[in-house]
């Protein structure tokens, strides 16, 4: 586990939906912000940037993990960046 990280955040950073699942089903908040971040626009930072790292193609576990725990899809992280914003920024 990290010392910076809550640990759904670490699960998300390190695209762990198992784990990330087992966090949600056991009452952390699926929409948590920490470092300015909500956990579905950090979800879909990972993804797009790794993605875009790799080269290969975009993977959403954690994405859809979050959603199917009921995060919302239109709350912007503290810097007003919703799940959509940074989805178009990564589709670009």
């Amino acid at each position: 586990m990290s010392d910076y990280w809550t640990p759904a955040h670490q699960a998300v950073e390190q695209e762990d939906a198992e784990t990330l699942a087992r966090l949600l089903a056991t009452g952390s908040e699926p929409d948590e912000v920490f470092s300015k971040m909500t956990l579905l626009t950090h979800a879909i930072d990972v993804e797009g940037d790794g993605s875009l790292q790799s080269g290969q193609a975009l993977t959403v576990h954690t994405t859809a993990v979050l959603l199917a725990f009921g995060a919302d899809p239109e709350l912007a992280d503290p810097h007003g960046r919703t799940l959509m914003d940074m989805a178009d920024h990564y589709s670009r």
